[in-house]
């Protein structure tokens, strides 16, 4: 059941009972619509051996759902690991425009490159600690290990330089 057109029929049947459950749970609307979209995305990318009904694509929406949730827990751990040690936060003129260029400095300086990638994939791209893992072939673990080393110089080498 790859077929476009039979997608795009599951889209126009099912696409607000699944953006109304993805509200609920994220309670945001736009976030709630792109994951709706990328479930139908994911369904366009596959080729699929089962029937999708609409007890397969809601329970797609929840896990995506809740993938970002969990995403965004670990964004905030490791937003926190770095400013916990920075009494210099005060939240309103930090990081100013020299600080920020010296962070990009750092990175291409003073990080590895697979943890420069994750910094990247996450930050520049976006993207989820599982596609990054996926993309680059390593455990989700491995990804937040290496996003906090990165941090952790970048801390460093901040405190250093004043």
């Amino acid at each position: 059941m790859t077929n476009r057109n039979d997608i795009e029929q599951l889209f126009k049947t099912h696409y607000v009972q699944m953006h109304r459950l993805a509200v609920a749970l994220l309670h945001d609307d736009d976030f709630a619509r792109d994951i709706v979209h990328d479930v139908f995305d994911s369904l366009l990318d596959e080729s699929h051996d089962i029937t999708i009904s609409s007890c397969y694509l809601l329970k797609a929406v929840r896990n995506r759902c809740l993938n970002y949730i969990r995403d965004c827990g670990i964004h905030q751990r490791i937003a926190h690991r770095y400013f916990m040690e920075n009494e210099e936060y005060d939240g309103e003129d930090w990081p100013d425009e020299e600080t920020i260029a010296r962070i990009y400095s750092l990175i291409k300086s003073e990080i590895s490159p697979q943890s420069r990638r994750v910094m990247e994939l996450r930050f520049s791209q976006g993207l989820p600690f599982a596609r990054i893992a996926a993309s680059m072939g390593i455990s989700e673990t491995a990804v937040y290990r290496h996003m906090s080393h990165a941090l952790i110089i970048i801390r460093k080498k901040l405190n250093e330089n004043g």
